[in-house]
């Protein structure tokens, strides 16, 4: 039992540090803009793996 506990532990910090491949981060971003047509705001939310951010973002 103690093995497989201490087996868990290592991969999980390995993991996390990006030992066995780039980490994998999450993003989150806010904008908010005034121009004269009112004021502008958006969300972005993501994935960042190494150099690759994936996301998808909503304006308001």
């Amino acid at each position: 039992m103690r093995r497989i506990v201490a087996f868990l532990m290592a991969f999980s910090i390995l993991g996390a540090c990006g030992a066995e491949g780039p980490p994998v981060r999450p993003t989150l971003s806010t904008t908010v803009s005034a121009g004269s047509g009112g004021v502008y705001g958006g969300v972005r939310t993501g994935l960042r793996v190494g150099g690759v951010d994936l996301g998808v973002g909503v304006g308001l």
